[in-house]
């Protein structure tokens, strides 16, 4: 049987800026599993939403010619996701002031990425969830978890979204998912109540979007269990902060070092070297880690854990 939809809601924004889509949309997904985002066989961006205003599905795509980017929009929220468009396409970034002079290898990858932009979402506990996920834990394990939870507690993305597409879940619906399930998705307890520590001042963070970048990270950290990496992992996405370095990364120090000086290095002295970036830190090591050389392995990879068994 036939489904019809309602009809989308549309909008397009030319950027007075290079932007490349896919590169800086990309920022925003969670591995090639993550439920949330898609993108077609036509080149167009899918990624779902939870609004302040409910569900939405997004479309977006981009045209080389006039350099028009459009953004379709399904669902209770498709008006306050259209409002938005520029700034999830980096408009508020300003990377003009990006000093990628001082080392050359930061220089010819700033050179290579230009259409590269910081994405604002707005969203807050949708940024903080993942985030949460990932703590002390392989990529493998985290993600799994994500698609996991949103698959069993989201629901459908509304409109002619891509099957499969689903919406991640309100924060009442997070806060009843029982322990079983948590440790069905391979969540240990202690990331587990930490998100329910940030569920119950859910709408004080979602508070913290429009906040400058230094005030809603001092009060992220203000949620037990939330620190300096996963607080920045947020701030990345949900407010688009280009200086949000993620101290404390498991491999990110090792690969900006080694990608600056050859040698591998400690948190300390990725923050000595990027301290002429200060402003843009998280841009320069994304720059690096996108197109430095890779740390050699010395050591095992770090097998997941089954916490449903615990």
């Amino acid at each position: 049987m036939a489904t019809t939809h309602a009809a989308a809601l549309t909008r397009t924004f030319r950027p007075a800026y290079e932007l490349d889509l896919r590169l800086t949309l990309g920022q925003l997904q969670r591995g090639h599993s993550d439920p949330t985002y898609r993108v077609a066989a036509d080149g167009a961006v899918w990624r779902s939403a939870r609004t302040p205003d409910g569900p939405c599905s997004l479309r977006i795509t981009a045209r080389r010619d006039t350099g028009e980017v459009t953004g379709e929009a399904w669902g209770p929220g498709a008006a306050w996701q259209l409002d938005r468009l520029p700034a999830l396409l980096g408009a508020d970034d300003d990377p003009a002031a990006f000093p990628s002079h001082h080392h050359p290898q930061i220089h010819d990858a700033f050179r290579s990425r230009r259409g590269l932009r910081m994405p604002r979402t707005g969203l807050v506990l949708a940024a903080l969830i993942p985030s949460i996920l990932e703590q002390k834990v392989t990529t493998i394990e985290a993600r799994k978890a994500f698609r996991l939870l949103v698959l069993w507690y989201g629901e459908p993305a509304p409109g002619p979204a891509p099957d499969g597409l689903r919406v991640i879940p309100d924060a009442a619906t997070w806060s009843r998912i029982p322990t079983w399930d948590w440790h069905r998705a391979g969540v240990d307890h202690k990331r587990s109540r930490t998100i329910m520590e940030a569920l119950r001042v859910a709408p004080a963070l979602e508070r913290t979007a429009p906040l400058a970048n230094a005030e809603a990270s001092r009060l992220l950290k203000c949620v037990p269990g939330i620190g300096v990496w996963t607080t920045a992992e947020t701030m990345q996405r949900s407010h688009g902060d280009p200086d949000a370095l993620s101290v404390g990364d498991l491999h990110l120090a090792k690969q900006v070092c080694y990608a600056l000086t050859g040698t591998p290095g400690d948190d300390a002295r990725m923050l000595d070297l990027l301290e002429p970036y200060r402003g843009h830190r998280h841009r320069a090591a994304l720059l690096l880690r996108m197109t430095g050389p890779r740390t050699p392995r010395r050591a095992p990879r770090f097998a997941p854990r089954d916490y449903s068994r615990i």
